[in-house]
């Protein structure tokens, strides 16, 4: 298994990276991949990240973990990629494993994948968490989807996708080594 993380530009950079970082100590295989038609993607502060490859080179399995950061516009452009909405439908449709953080849950909504799951999202994106049920928490986990509120979370949110394929003693070294 390894996960995907999708960047477009004005992706929320504490989003993509802290999770990315979490699931390399976690030794997870963790891909790049720009949806931009270039490989190197700037988020929305301006930093740019060096992207393994781009959508239309990669190869997808079927266990694949897809992962979609947040940010504006960032969210928007995740969203508006055709290819990108594909594979998160093919996806969901085998059973497997999506994780959406901030606004970028809006994008599994409006892909009617939350319908019946529990999910979270950055404050103003509620109406788009389409059949969703609203949690209070910061990180969801309802079934196979995975949401989470905001930036300030990233690193608890990809905790707890560490626990998910690695176990909680995995996490709980992590969680002690970067004394969280």
């Amino acid at each position: 298994m390894k996960i995907c993380v999708f960047l477009a530009e004005g992706f929320e950079e504490i989003e993509a990276v802290a999770p990315i970082d979490i699931f390399r100590r976690a030794a997870i295989e963790v891909i790049t991949v720009s949806v931009t038609g270039n490989k190197v993607v700037a988020g929305a502060h301006a930093i740019p990240v060096l992207t393994d490859v781009l959508f239309e080179d990669a190869g997808f399995a079927t266990d694949d973990f897809l992962f979609l950061p947040g940010g504006m516009p960032g969210t928007t452009n995740l969203g508006n990629h055709e290819g990108l909405r594909k594979l998160i439908v093919e996806k969901y449709s085998q059973g497997g494993n999506l994780a959406a953080i901030c606004a970028a849950p809006s994008i599994l909504g409006n892909l009617n994948m939350l319908n019946g799951k529990e999910a979270i999202c950055y404050p103003g994106f509620e109406n788009a968490l389409k059949g969703a049920s609203l949690s209070e928490q910061k990180v969801v986990q309802s079934g196979n989807v995975f949401t989470a509120k905001a930036a300030g979370v990233a690193i608890e949110f990809a905790l707890r996708i560490v626990e998910n394929i690695k176990g909680a003693e995995v996490a709980k070294s992590i969680r002690e080594a970067i004394f969280l």
